[in-house]
C-alpha cells in the first residue's frame, strides 16, 4: 500500500511537470514567432531605408558635381569679366582695347578730347583717328577732304569729290588711287564687314547725253567707286552696296559756292561687328 501511494505521487508530480513545460513552451514559441515576425519587419525597414539613402547619396553626388561645375564656371566668368570694361553699360571692351585707346587718345585733337563725355565718345574719337590716319596717310588727301562719324559702331567716312571726281562727271580720278587702296585694305581687313557707297551732290542740274539728273549722277559715282574697289582692289562684291542720294541729304546749306562743295561727297557706310570696331583700335 505505502508503495503504490509512492508510485501514484511520483505520477502525478511527472503529470504536473509535463502540463507546466507544454504552456512554456507554446508561450517560447509565441514569442519566437513575435521576433521572428518584428525582425523581417526590421530587415525589410532596413533595406528599404538603404535603397532610399542610395538614391539620396546619389543625388548628393549628382549636385556636388553641378555645384564644382557652376564653381569653375563662375571662376570663368569672373575671369573674364576681370578683363572687360563696360561700355555704355550695354557693350564691352576689353583692357587691353583700352589701354591702345588710351595711348591713341594722346595723339588726337586735345581740343576734341576735352568734349568727350563718355567712355564711348573716347572710343569713338580714337577709331576716327586711326582710320583718318591710315586712308589720308600718302594718298594725297587733306584732313577736311575727309570726315568721319561714328555712331553706335557704325562708320560712316564722307570723301569730298574733288579728290574722287571732276563737276559733272563719274569718271573716278587717277589720282584718287592710293585713296581708295587704303580704304580698300581698311574693308578687307574684316571679313564680316559690310559696305556702302553713297553719291551725294549739290543741288545745281544736270543733264547729259549720258547722265539724266542728280539722282543718275549719285548712283553713276557710286557704282564707279564700287566697281573699282572690286576689279583693282580685290574687295569682295557681296560685301558692298551701291547707293545714289543725289541732293537730298546735304552736310549744310546750299547757299554758298563752299558749302555746295561740302556736299558734293561720297560717303563710306562701314557697319562693323563689335569686335572689329574695337580692332580698329
Amino acid at each position: 500500500m505505502k508503495k503504490l501511494l509512492i508510485i501514484t505521487g511520483i505520477l502525478g508530480a511527472g503529470m504536473m511537470v509535463s502540463c507546466v513545460s507544454k504552456k512554456k513552451y507554446t508561450e517560447l514559441e509565441s514569442n519566437l514567432f513575435k521576433t521572428q515576425t518584428e525582425l523581417a519587419t526590421t530587415s525589410q525597414e532596413k533595406a528599404e531605408l538603404e535603397a532610399k539613402m542610395t538614391v539620396i547619396e546619389g543625388r548628393v553626388a549628382e549636385y556636388n558635381t553641378r555645384i564644382n561645375s557652376l564653381r569653375s564656371m563662375n571662376d570663368e566668368l569672373t575671369t573674364t569679366n576681370n578683363g572687360m570694361l563696360s561700355l555704355d553699360g550695354a557693350t564691352v571692351m576689353s583692357k587691353n582695347s583700352k589701354v591702345k585707346m588710351n595711348e591713341t587718345l594722346t595723339k588726337v585733337d586735345q581740343t576734341k578730347l576735352s568734349e568727350a563725355k563718355t567712355l564711348e565718345d573716347s572710343v569713338n574719337l580714337a577709331v576716327e583717328y586711326n582710320i583718318k590716319k591710315n586712308i589720308t596717310e600718302n594718298t594725297g588727301g587733306e584732313e577736311d577732304d575727309i570726315q568721319i562719324d561714328i555712331n553706335q559702331t557704325v562708320v560712316m567716312i564722307s570723301i569730298s569729290d574733288k579728290l574722287l571726281f571732276t563737276t559733272g562727271s563719274y569718271k573716278i580720278n587717277s589720282k584718287a588711287d592710293p585713296l581708295l587702296k587704303k580704304l580698300a585694305e581698311v574693308i578687307n581687313a574684316e571679313p564680316s564687314l559690310q559696305v556702302m557707297i553713297e553719291g551725294h551732290t549739290d543741288p545745281r542740274s544736270i543733264s547729259t547725253g549720258v547722265i539724266q539728273d542728280n539722282w543718275d549722277l549719285s548712283v553713276k559715282r557710286a557704282t564707279s567707286i564700287v566697281r573699282k574697289l572690286q576689279m583693282d582692289f580685290n574687295v569682295a562684291p557681296e560685301k558692298m552696296i551701291a547707293a545714289g542720294r543725289a541732293s537730298y541729304m546735304p552736310l549744310v546749306g546750299n547757299d554758298s559756292p563752299e558749302n555746295m562743295a561740302l556736299n558734293r561727297r561720297t560717303r563710306i557706310v562701314l557697319i562693323p561687328d563689335l569686335d572689329m570696331f574695337f580692332a580698329m583700335l
